[in-house]
């Protein structure tokens, strides 16, 4: 018998340039509290100029990350949406098209399909302090 889809949001307070939080608690209690044994959580943080990730929530890969996104998308690069809108925001866009905003994780036995030192990671790109509106939905069977 399928179940689903079960729904949920949230609202998140991040930091500027790279405020980033553990969602993994959060995406495992929509997980147990859905009823779904077998199928799939899809999560997904709002906006442009975020994203979502996995890694091992810890200082130096999460420094690690932002050194890597400074070397692709560095925030004082020239960048055509800079110019167009004036808001020094042109990297965090680039950011997020490269890392994503959505993920889809495996449901296998009621749990999330995940490793040990996998946590998923939602980072705010932007030049300045957001909220962001995380979105999740669980189906399977």
């Amino acid at each position: 018998m399928t179940i689903g889809p079960h729904a949920q949001r949230w609202t998140l307070d991040l930091a500027d340039e790279f405020g980033h939080q553990d969602i993994t608690d959060k995406l495992e209690q929509a997980t147990a509290g859905s009823g779904v044994r077998v199928g799939a959580l899809t999560a997904q943080l709002v906006g442009s100029t975020g994203g979502l990730t996995t890694i091992e929530y810890e200082t130096g890969a999460l420094r690690d990350l932002r050194r890597a996104l400074d070397a692709l998308a560095p925030p004082d690069g020239d960048y055509a949406h800079n110019a167009r809108w004036g808001d020094g925001n042109g990297f965090s866009h680039l950011r997020s098209a490269l890392l994503g905003t959505s993920l889809s994780i495996p449901i296998v036995d009621a749990r999330l399909a995940l490793g040990t030192w996998q946590q998923v990671v939602a980072i705010n790109f932007d030049n300045r302090r957001r909220r962001r509106e995380l979105v999740v939905t669980v189906v399977g069977e």
